[in-house]
């Protein structure tokens, strides 16, 4: 099993790129985001992988970081999600942004991936839910309050109400159970506590 990548840049292509080490060149297929993170062609890059084995196909799945890779292995294990979807997930969100849309039941917000339709982005949220709390994030990254407080209250109490209709809470209800969250945390609050004390209102 091959767990781990360092060498050269050799080459790259729309989701691949070809790592050469020591003189062998490994072709790995990678996000856009890794793809975009590795460099340019002769940069000294490490990657991080999973190697997939079907009955019709081997390859290499590349990540810039082993918490990318740790999310393409949840990601892979929900039904209908394959290799191809998940990068394209990872692809245009961050293990952060991937962790708090789990976390805090946005679907949406999964379902920009291309060939992610509504249906396969509510299985993944509802699915990933419980294990997005305690999945690490990347090293050097800033964890999820730390992004929640980057961020202005207002899109924090608007993406809680939004997790709140997502979980099937009537909008009228979602909106005052977040208002009621937002004054007993204050208006610094990060989504996850914003939607955690709101689903208590909602369901009290």
């Amino acid at each position: 099993m091959i767990a781990k990548l360092t060498g050269l840049l050799d080459d790259t292509g729309p989701d691949w790129a070809v790592i050469d080490v020591n003189g062998v060149g490994y072709l790995v297929h990678c996000s856009a985001r890794t793809l975009v993170h590795l460099g340019i062609r002769g940069d000294k890059v490490v990657v991080h992988t999973e190697m997939q084995v079907s009955e019709t196909d081997q390859r290499l799945i590349g990540f810039t970081s082993a918490a990318e890779r740790n999310w393409f292995r949840l990601l892979t294990a929900v039904q209908g999600v394959g290799s191809k979807v998940a990068l394209a997930i990872l692809s245009v969100l961050t293990t952060e942004e991937l962790q708090r849309a789990c976390a805090g039941g946005d679907s949406a917000m999964v379902a920009r991936a291309n060939g992610v339709g509504p249906k396969l982005a509510t299985r993944i949220v509802n699915e990933l839910k419980e294990k997005a709390g305690g999945m690490p994030v990347a090293p050097g990254s800033p964890g999820i309050a730390a992004s929640d407080a980057a961020s202005p209250a207002g899109s924090s109490s608007a993406d809680a109400v939004s997790a709140l209709q997502n979980l099937g809470f009537k909008p009228a209800i979602a909106s005052t159970a977040v208002a009621q969250a937002v004054g007993e945390l204050g208006e610094d609050a990060g989504l996850n506590d914003l939607v955690r004390v709101a689903l208590k209102k909602a369901a009290g």
